[in-house]
């Protein structure tokens, strides 16, 4: 059966969080709670931080759960 995902854009890059996978660390939350409030829903708001603060904090995922795609921009 595939993992769940889930994907979150700003129009420059796109979090996908795979629920499954995730160990709920909190990490996320923590250095970057304006984004990441997993009492909010959705519990992802990229409106909330500059993009590379975003990428900085998702490479902190312990599990790997939270991952970053670039948008491709060109069209």
């Amino acid at each position: 059966m595939p993992l769940k995902t889930l994907h979150y854009s700003n129009g420059e890059i796109t979090i996908v969080w795979k629920p499954d996978v995730c160990i709920h660390s909190g990490i996320c939350a923590r250095g970057l709670g304006e984004v990441f409030d997993p009492r909010r829903r959705p519990w992802i708001d990229m409106s909330q931080a500059a993009t590379q603060r975003i990428i900085d904090q998702v490479k902190k995922c312990p599990s790997g759960a939270l991952s970053i795609a670039e948008n491709d921009t060109d069209k």
